[in-house]
């Protein structure tokens, strides 16, 4: 990662941390209110093939024994009903905002993998994850309504973890590639742009 990159990462973190502070303070009472403790869920997710952090973010699920792999039709049970609106507008990410500070993440990057897809598809994430993983990104832009109809149609965790290693995995990797050829700061900028714009009108 440049310099310019992080400073870009650090000052927008803290301006939009900010910002969001008395909302987010209040978005977290409503949470409380409406479906009780914890608020936050943390899951291990890959910042390189061989180093894992903790990535936060709100909980929008009901809790469960055993949660392993990406969401798909076989967790839509699961989802709270305001975590669908936290889903949709991608509220649940602003706790991200602290992965970025840390430099766990950065705005514009791959989206960060669970471990177990690092280690089925080796070679492919040696490649993304020079990149710093980000919370949005090209692939994140051009693919994710598609990722979601695929996995919505899923009724078992492993037809789920099928779908999403031979359908998903390749696609987005492609595209978090030509980002990572293409990559400078007029982009990035674009990139996080365009992400606010999307979710301005998913509101």
């Amino acid at each position: 990662m440049t310099l310019s990159k992080r400073l870009t990462d650090i000052l927008l973190a803290l301006l939009l941390s900010a910002l969001l502070a008395i909302p987010f303070a209040l978005l977290l009472l409503v949470l409380l209110v409406t479906q009780g403790r914890p608020l936050f869920h943390v899951a291990e997710r890959m910042k390189t093939p061989d180093q894992p952090f903790a990535l936060w973010k709100l909980r929008s699920m009901r809790q469960a024994a055993s949660d392993s792999g990406v969401s798909g039709g076989d967790k839509a049970g699961r989802i709270t009903r305001i975590g669908h609106f936290l889903r949709r507008s991608r509220l649940d990410e602003i706790p991200q905002l602290y992965n970025v500070l840390r430099g766990d993440m950065s705005f514009v990057g791959p989206r960060p993998p669970l471990r177990l897809y690092v280690e089925r598809h080796p070679s492919l994430y040696a490649q993304v994850l020079r990149s710093r993983p980000g919370l949005t990104g090209l692939a994140s832009l051009r693919f994710h309504r598609r990722e979601e109809a695929l996995l919505r149609d899923c009724h078992s965790p492993e037809q789920t973890d099928a779908v999403y290693s031979r359908r998903c995995i390749p696609r987005k990797a492609r595209l978090d590639l030509i980002y990572q050829a293409r990559r400078s700061l007029c982009f990035d900028l674009a990139l996080i742009f365009a992400t606010g714009r999307k979710v301005f009108f998913n509101l």
